[in-house]
């Protein structure tokens, strides 16, 4: 009789044992869940925020009409990115990133549209959010941190892939966003 309860209550710290890594795992996956679709609120704010900065410039730049259709179609490619994963979608965005500074640079030569209340306030609302799209992405990936390294120590990952838990993917930055610009005032 002593030997059937130590197997059932072996057998019960077991069954707790694996409820416990199980639901350890399915929290930090829903905070990668969560994490990312704060990444995608933000973006989606951005995604916004361009047709009105498009349209407030239209009309000073008649010169510079492939500089608005750029930003135009890389917009169009991030949104359309949004749903082939963080990789896709971070190259997208990164296209969208480098299309809006040649138009920043672009503003930068038309003293009127500069000066212009309407374009200074979405260049503001655009850094804001680029400043959010910063923090947001760096929670996405210290949570996808976490919840790979569970996947990987043990004994989770004996009880991960055959739960189908998967390593997810980091949402990577553009290369040149990680350089530090050069500022030159000597000339």
């Amino acid at each position: 009789m002593v030997p059937l309860i130590i197997i059932v209550v072996v057998l019960v710290v077991l069954v707790l044992i694996l409820v416990g890594i199980y639901n350890g795992l399915v929290t930090k996956r829903n905070r990668v869940d969560e994490a990312n679709s704060q990444i995608q609120v933000q973006l989606k704010r951005r995604h916004d925020l361009i047709p009105n900065l498009v349209n407030a410039v239209k009309g000073y730049m008649d010169f510079e009409k492939g500089v608005l259709t750029q930003v135009t179609e890389a917009r169009a490619g991030a949104i359309a990115a949004g749903a082939q994963g963080p990789a896709a979608q971070a190259q997208a965005e990164n296209v969208l990133t480098g299309a809006l500074r040649s138009l920043f640079a672009v503003v930068e030569n038309y003293p009127t549209l500069k000066a212009n209340e309407n374009v200074l306030a979405l260049q503001e609302q655009l850094t804001t959010t680029e400043n959010q799209i910063s923090f947001a992405r760096q929670h996405y990936n210290a949570t996808v941190l976490e919840f790979n390294n569970s996947l990987q120590v043990f004994p989770n990952v004996l009880i991960a892939g055959p739960l189908g838990f998967a390593k997810r993917e980091f949402f990577e930055a553009e290369p040149e966003a990680a350089e530090v610009p050069v500022v030159n005032l000597g000339s």
